[in-house]
C-alpha cells in the first residue's frame, strides 16, 4: 500500500553487550523473523519513534533494508523501565496470503442513557476490557474496534464480545462471552444498606486501565 509507513534500516553485525554502543549513538538494534532465517538490523531511534507513534504494534510497516523491502509488524518493543529509551525491537515479516493474529484496541463511542439508577446514585459506563485478539489477512488488519455504549440503556444492560460488529474478513478470537462494557457505580455513592440493595448483576467499582504496547515472542534476541 502506498500510504504504508516505511522504516529504513541497515544490516547489523554488532551483537551482545556491544549493542549498548549503538544505543549511545542513537541507533536501535532489532531483528526480523517470520518468513526466512532471522537477521539482525539497526535503525535510527528518531525514525523508529516517529514510525511507532503511527503504527504501534497493530499496523503493517514497510521495512527497507539496503533497498530490499519487507512487510512487517512490530511484535516486541523493549524499553528502559524508567527512561523509556527504546532498547530493542522485533519485527515479524508477514505472508500477505496467510492470516495473522493481532490485538485490536476497543474504543467506546456514543453515549449511554443509563447514567442514574435512582435515589441520587449516579454511575457511568466503563469498559471491562480494552482490547481483543483478532485474526485476518494482513491487508484487512485493523488497529481499533468501536464499541457503541449507547446500547446500554439501563443499569442492567451489558455488552459482550459477541455483540461487537467487525469488518468483513476480521474474526475476533477472544471468547464471545467475555464482558466488554457495563454500568458501574462508585462504592463511595452507596451506604451499607444501599450497597446490599443494588440489583443483582450490577457491577460496582472502577475498571482497571491496562495499556498494551507490544506483543512479544517467548525468546529475546539481541
Amino acid at each position: 500500500m502506498s500510504d504504508r509507513v516505511m522504516i529504513v534500516a541497515e544490516p547489523r553485525t554488532v551483537t551482545g553487550k556491544k549493542v549498548n554502543q549503538l544505543r549511545r549513538q542513537g541507533v536501535v538494534p532489532g531483528v526480523v523473523y517470520g518468513q526466512s532465517e532471522p537477521f539482525n538490523i539497526q535503525m535510527s531511534v528518531k525514525e523508529l519513534r516517529r514510525a511507532l507513534r503511527v503504527t504501534g504494534t497493530t499496523q503493517l510497516v514497510t521495512l527497507d533494508v539496503e533497498g530490499k523491502e519487507y512487510t512487517v509488524l512490530a511484535r516486541e518493543i523493549q524499553q528502559h523501565i524508567t527512561r523509556r529509551d527504546l532498547l530493542h525491537i522485533d519485527f515479524m515479516e508477514v505472508d500477505m496470503a496467510a492470516t495473522i493474529k493481532s490485538e485490536a484496541e476497543l474504543v467506546a463511542i456514543g453515549e449511554s442513557t443509563a447514567m442514574e439508577i435512582g435515589d441520587g446514585i449516579d454511575g457511568m459506563v466503563t469498559l471491562a476490557i480494552y482490547s481483543v485478539e483478532i485474526e485476518c489477512l494482513p491487508d484487512a488488519l485493523i488497529s481499533q474496534i468501536e464499541v457503541d455504549i449507547s446500547a446500554i440503556e439501563t443499569p442492567g444492560d451489558t455488552i459482550h464480545v459477541r455483540d461487537i460488529p467487525v469488518p468483513d474478513g476480521v474474526t475476533i478470537l477472544t471468547d464471545p462471552d467475555t464482558l466488554v462494557a457495563r454500568f458501574a457505580v462508585s462504592r463511595a455513592d452507596l451506604d451499607e444498606e444501599e450497597e446490599e440493595g443494588v440489583e443483582e448483576g450490577l457491577e460496582i467499582g472502577d475498571a482497571e486501565s491496562v495499556e498494551v504496547i507490544s506483543r512479544g515472542r517467548e525468546e529475546d534476541t539481541e
